[in-house]
């Protein structure tokens, strides 16, 4: 499918977390515009000092300049383009694609698996990560592990499988991780750039503590008084100790980003 204007082209994102939010701030910046992020009633994002998502909490968002805004229906999406900022709706079951009928749909969930996007939803549908299949359910794959294939636009097959490992940062992988010891609600009183000793207690779950095991400043942690379950992610800790890198886009997540607009102008001129 080929466009006059590759600007005029609606961009539909499923999912509104740190890869997502990158992907949308790309596109963005390159003056694709007409964006939209469909997410979950609660998210649970980790990094949210770089995720849109929170403008499901907050109404508004931003993330190195660029805003994101809640909109309440489809019809507030166009509004929201109009004032040049990017639409976040809570829309779980993605129907707001019935009435925006955009260009583009990227799904950018990172589930490790299809949690339901087909080949027909857009004239050009990209899956980000492993469960996708390229020329299959999807148009292209972008590959998301990290190492020498990270941000590969996959045309035909799947991305690598999950490995269950943390990006190395500082030498830490596991050891960057903040965990849910058990199922409860997680209660804390740290917020994101503080600075952190390894052992400290950041935080507990059904009474249990929660401690570091590094030393760093906390690059992301998740909304606090929320239920989760045991083993699930509650943040991360950053051992280079700045606490700019909080509110900054990640290396993975600009590379992935970029692949992102590359599989765009692409896909709309095959």
């Amino acid at each position: 499918m080929t466009y006059r204007a590759i600007s005029e082209l609606s961009i539909g994102i499923k999912g509104a977390g740190e890869m997502a939010s990158a992907i949308a701030w790309r596109l963005y910046m390159a003056n694709l515009r007409k964006i939209f992020m469909m997410e979950i009633p609660f998210p649970l994002a980790v990094r949210r000092g770089v995720c849109f998502c929170e403008a499901i909490h907050d109404r508004r968002k931003t993330v190195e300049g660029v805003e994101a805004i809640k909109a309440d229906s489809a019809g507030h999406v166009r509004r929201i383009w109009n004032e040049g900022k990017i639409a976040v709706l809570v829309d779980p079951g993605w129907a707001s694609r019935e009435k925006l009928r955009p260009d583009v749909i990227l799904d950018a969930i990172l589930a490790k698996k299809n949690l339901g996007t087909t080949r027909s939803e857009a004239g050009l549908v990209i899956g980000l990560g492993p469960g996708f299949v390229a020329g299959g359910d999807v148009h292209l794959v972008i590959e998301t592990n990290r190492g020498h294939n990270l941000g590969r636009i996959l045309t035909s097959g799947s991305a690598e499988a999950d490995t269950g490992v943390p990006g190395d940062i500082g030498g830490y992988t596991r050891e960057r991780v903040l965990r849910a010891p058990a199922d409860g609600v997680f209660r804390t009183g740290k917020a994101i750039g503080d600075l952190v000793k390894a052992g400290e207690v950041v935080g507990d779950v059904a009474g249990k503590e929660i401690r570091t095991r590094i030393d760093g400043v906390i690059r992301g942690l998740i909304r606090p008084d929320i239920e989760v379950a045991q083993a699930s992610k509650l943040g991360d800790i950053d051992p280079r100790g700045d606490s700019s890198y909080c509110w900054t886009i990640s290396d993975k997540a600009r590379a992935l980003a970029g692949s992102a607009l590359e599989a765009i102008l692409r896909g709309c001129n095959r």
